[in-house]
């Protein structure tokens, strides 16, 4: 149904920027009466953490409180595809980067990886110090 690709990672230093894309195959994002697409990161040895969320239809933003303040999390409903602007990265953002989607109605939670029904591969990004 949903196909989603994940791009734009790569090596940055400490205090530099990258913009993730996440571009959605399959049926237009404003097809859905309900759409959510959710930003998360795992390192090495750590679970899936939540970093960002975007209700699609309601323009809602939500992020974690490790990158308030430094990530944006946009969309782009023309080319179906949703961005992570990522500033200020430090070290501690090293991780796989993944963009998830949900297509109906939350029911456990935006914040919580089981919550989402479609993912990306995965992008990574590392930050040098």
């Amino acid at each position: 149904q949903v196909q989603l690709v994940e791009s734009g990672g790569g090596l940055v230093q400490a205090g530099g920027s990258l913009r993730l894309s996440c571009a959605a195959s399959g049926r237009t994002f404003s097809s859905y009466t309900s759409y959510t697409m959710g930003w998360f990161r795992q390192a090495p040895g750590k679970e899936r953490e939540f970093v960002a969320a975007f209700s699609w239809n309601g323009g809602y933003r939500y992020y974690t409180d490790a990158v308030e303040g430094r990530f944006t999390i946009s969309r782009d409903n023309a080319k179906n595809t949703g961005y992570l602007q990522m500033n200020s990265l430090k070290p501690e953002d090293t991780a796989v980067y993944y963009c998830a989607a949900k297509t109906s109605p939350l029911r456990v939670g935006i914040r919580k990886p089981n919550e989402y029904d479609y993912w990306g591969q995965g992008t990574q990004v590392t930050v040098s110090s």
